[in-house]
């Protein structure tokens, strides 16, 4: 596209951008995974041995304060921790369409401004909640800013740096998100008491509202909505950071516009082009198994054995290598053939677990199979934002975030299923991934495309043979 042309594809303003951008994702990871250290399974002894009672004496050597201490979340109301979580992802889900939308209609800045800013606020509110009902509503909120701030980010990343560094920029985005996990054990080693830690997270993000100040919109959305004279502007001065010609830029964006003739869209034009509602359909299943996988796996292998800081740190890890393979893979492999391949080792790694002694092995296949879910989380953001145009760009990731977070609710009840059997769980998420990489045979290829701008493009998108900028053909 044209603006890649004219402010390179990845210079110091891009670097920039990834800076600030990149940051938001600790505290998206400090408040995902957090469950984990606000609710961990607790030790407590009743009068007369009994299993249940009213006043439970509580093993506070490891945890001096959690959720299940404060408010006695044992016996029959013990699934109430799972409530919690289960609904801090319906925030996220919920944020995650209606942020991508409202980022479509009013662009990119305000939209990941306000949802950092509501972030800030609903996670300090979090940690002095009295009750937990008011506790869990303001998680649910803090949920929805999250979503947002995944989704608006993502987005603001691609469509700023060039085809050629994108699935670079695309995988390194993940990796605050695993540092950031990794951070967690450390916070919940050194601070044991749930609200102190519920606030600790919290006022670390309180830096991301610089954000005001000094956060860009992005240049294809403000051409997307035929806002030329601000697109041209913000061009001419990324031109001018990354040391490129600012001569004739008015004229050729104004060419380019007169060519393009962008017009608004809705989310509904996902679903009214059949090539478009295809793909959106089987990219928003795709999502869904990932993080099924990825959050289901974490969680049973996590209670299997070991220290639990040792465990999240591990985790974390295992995340982070993820992210590093997935740089060399998708400069060498197509994006859907590395969706396919990632799709069935992770099916065949979960599957395993069923039939192998819980263990040393176990846990090696259940990290194969974490790693695997969460590279392709880092490889469907991509192949996502590539898939759509500008105009629903933000939608279309805001509706697979959706099915992402879908998939995370019902995760925790899935590996629930461990006391009726070994073989449950394991087969209750190995069977997914097969059926995803089946459905990923009918997506079009997108690596080295440019990204699009309008609705036609993308119906027309994969339908017939076209030639990326390198010359080859690609389906």
């Amino acid at each position: 596209m044209i603006i890649s042309e004219l402010i390179g594809k990845f210079g110091k303003y891009q670097f920039w951008i990834c800076v600030l951008i990149f940051a938001n994702k600790f505290g998206v990871a400090f408040h995902q995974m957090a469950i984990v250290f606000l609710a961990p399974p607790a030790v407590y002894y009743c009068p007369g041995n009994a299993t249940c009672c009213d006043s439970p004496a509580y093993n506070t050597s490891l945890f001096t304060r959690t959720i299940v201490t404060e408010w006695n979340l044992i016996c029959e109301k013990s699934f109430l921790k799972d409530i919690t979580q289960t609904l801090f992802q319906f925030g996220v889900l919920f944020g995650s369409l209606v942020f991508g939308i409202i980022s479509d209609r009013y662009g990119r800045k305000s939209t990941l401004i306000t949802s950092v800013v509501l972030e800030v606020i609903t996670g300090i509110m979090s940690s002095f909640m009295p009750d937990f009902w008011s506790f869990t509503i303001i998680r649910m909120i803090l949920g929805i800013s999250v979503g947002g701030i995944m989704v608006v980010g993502f987005v603001i990343v691609m469509e700023y740096v060039g085809n050629d560094i994108r699935y670079v920029i695309s995988a390194l985005y993940h990796v605050p998100f695993t540092l950031g996990h990794m951070l967690l054990a450390l916070f919940g080693y050194y601070i044991r008491d749930y609200m102190y830690y519920q606030l600790a997270i919290s006022v670390v993000n309180v830096f991301l509202l610089i954000y005001i100040c000094v956060l860009p919109e992005s240049p294809r959305w403000l051409l997307a909505v035929n806002k030329t004279f601000e697109a041209i502007t913000l061009i001419e001065r990324i031109a001018k950071t990354n040391n490129m010609d600012i001569e004739d830029i008015s004229t050729k964006i104004e060419l380019f516009q007169l060519e393009h003739k962008p017009k608004k869209s809705s989310v509904l034009e996902l679903f009214r082009s059949p090539n478009l509602r295809k793909n959106i359909l089987i990219m928003s299943f795709n999502w869904l198994v990932s993080s099924y996988c990825f959050y289901g796996v974490t969680f049973y292998i996590s209670h299997l054995t070991g220290d639990i800081f040792i465990n999240v740190a591990a985790m974390g890890c295992v995340c982070l290598c993820g992210c590093l393979i997935a740089i060399p893979i998708l400069k060498f492999m197509n994006r859907k053939t590395i969706v396919i391949l990632g799709n069935v080792i992770c099916s065949i790694s979960i599957l395993i677990i069923a039939f192998v002694p819980e263990g040393i092995v176990s846990i090696v296949f259940g990290c194969i199979g974490v790693m695997f879910s969460f590279m392709l989380l880092v490889i469907v953001y991509l192949y996502c934002s590539e898939m759509f145009p500008t105009v629903v760009r933000n939608a279309a990731i805001g509706i697979s975030s959706m099915s992402a977070r879908m998939g995370s609710m019902i995760a925790p009840f899935v590996a629930a299923l461990r006391p009726y059997g070994q073989w449950c769980a394991p087969v209750g998420f190995g069977i997914f991934p097969l059926v995803a990489a089946l459905l990923c045979i009918l997506l079009p290829e997108t690596k080295d495309c440019e990204l699009m701008t309008t609705i036609e493009e993308g119906e027309a998108f994969g339908k017939s043979r076209t030639r990326n900028p390198n010359g080859n053909e690609i389906t």
